[in-house]
């Protein structure tokens, strides 16, 4: 008998009016485990319960994908439940873990490397963001308040796992060694960047960690990462896709369609929904009228969780569950990870306009992900202030060298074997056209 139990707390969440209850008792019998968790099972009936004494007295209906009871009362399947979908928590606010509790304890080195990862993406995001003020980039966006979400996801995977991302995702690279000059060749476009200076900047991407470079359009990366998992499920591989998406991803084709074609093809992968509250403007509210994110999934016949995404503990516990399961079992996993964005959408957006300050205020300042770890860190004896001091000093410190802007070469490269004719006609228009009016174009491209 595998039973945990993490009390019992509440608290308002947008969508919920504190009905977003944080608790969670799990009870699950080895017995009936293979059965209620095969991803690929149909609703089969025992052989000693299916009824077959008359065609007209048949008490089921034998109909592809599994018996189906009859009933003579006509019910219909209410539009919600009465009470929320229970959230999966660790740690209270003041630090201290829940009681009783058996989450897998993290090392000192691992759980420092979290929280200092953490501190390097709040300073990465505050100097690029200043960059963006000061013209020196054109477009940026922070990870403010959801810091625990991705760095304790990207803790809990494997490097073989492939992660396919939306765009608040920097802080699963910064975990696998992706370093500030790289952030910082990408956002300036710089000739080392990867993608060339032709991607907008935070479209980060890097084939050595596994990290498929990001994409604008909302929800694209979903089925691409069904397919991706696919692939890895075809060549046998002990590694699973992963990927992340906002609450108003799931309002796009895309993602249902994911959860679908994952679910019926049983493919090894993740789903993160980081349900922050808004889509840009869009509140949840007026989002989707379901209870969230978490509910669709079991609709498509894929498990789920929903989780406190500003506990990192609960985030590392999850994921790291939820990745045991994809592998092992070959099948999808659904998280909800509710949190909050405490910074604008981006360098475009004045968040100020469609929600309080105070709201912002509070999220930033009680329900802050990074204040609660480094309470349960320095509960630990593993942190000072001296030492979280020092960290910050020395990242603030590091700096990117200044480089040399990708070639204006760089436009036509890398599409064809030997680039057509056309393209050699309209490289040699530009080259003319820059040189005729300098003042037009980036004076640090060169030609």
């Amino acid at each position: 008998m595998i039973r945990t139990s993490l009390g019992l707390l509440s608290r308002d969440f947008p969508g919920g009016g504190g009905g977003a209850r944080q608790n969670a008792s799990v009870l699950l019998s080895s017995s009936n485990r293979s059965a209620l968790l095969s991803p690929t099972r149909r609703f089969e009936s025992p052989e000693a319960a299916r009824l077959h004494e008359d065609e007209n007295d048949a008490q089921e209906l034998d109909f592809p994908g599994g018996r189906v009871p009859f009933t003579s009362e006509m019910k219909f399947i209410a539009e919600s439940s009465e009470k929320r979908v229970s959230c999966f928590r660790i740690l209270h606010e003041n630090g201290e873990t829940i009681k009783p509790t058996n989450f897998k304890q993290l090392s000192k080195d691992v759980s420092m490397k979290m929280y200092k990862d953490m501190i390097t993406l709040q300073t990465m995001d505050t100097i690029f963001f200043e960059a963006q003020r000061q013209g020196r980039i054109s477009f940026y966006l922070t990870s403010a308040g959801e810091e625990a979400v991705t760095i304790a996801s990207a803790a809990a995977l494997h490097s073989d796992d492939v992660v396919l991302a939306q765009y608040r995702e920097p802080g699963v690279l910064l975990w696998r060694g992706f370093g500030l000059q790289e952030f910082a060749d990408q956002v300036f476009g710089n000739r080392s960047d990867y993608g060339k200076g032709r991607q907008m900047p935070i479209h980060y991407g890097s084939n050595l960690l596994n990290f498929l470079t990001i994409s604008s359009p909302i929800g694209t990366q979903l089925p691409h990462a069904v397919g991706v998992a696919y692939s890895l499920k075809m060549d046998r591989k002990d590694a699973c896709a992963v990927t992340y998406f906002g609450d108003g991803g799931t309002s796009e084709g895309d993602f249902h369609a994911a959860l679908n074609f994952a679910a019926v093809l049983g493919a090894p992968v993740v789903f993160i929904c980081r349900n922050n509250g808004w889509a840009i403007s869009t509140s949840i509210q007026e989002q989707f009228r379901s209870d969230g994110v978490v509910v669709k999934g079991q609709a498509y016949g894929v498990r789920s969780i929903r989780i406190d995404g500003n506990d990192a503990l609960a985030v590392y516990s999850a994921t790291r569950r939820a990745r045991e399961m994809a592998v092992a079992e070959q099948m999808p996993v659904l998280i909800e990870a509710l949190t909050y964005r405490v910074g604008h959408h981006s360098t475009s957006d004045d968040s100020t306009k469609y929600r309080g300050v105070d709201e912002i205020e509070y999220w930033k300042t009680k329900r802050s992900p990074m204040d609660r770890f480094a309470r349960w860190l320095r509960n630990n004896g593993w942190l000072s202030e001296e030492d979280e001091s020092m960290h910050r000093s020395t990242v603030k410190k590091q700096k990117a060298e200044k480089a040399e802007k990708a070639p204006v070469s760089a436009l036509f490269s890398d599409v064809y074997d030997h680039i057509p004719s056309n393209l050699h006609e309209q490289e040699q228009v530009l080259r003319q056209t820059m040189k005729r009016y300098p003042q037009d174009y980036p004076s640090d491209v060169p030609l």
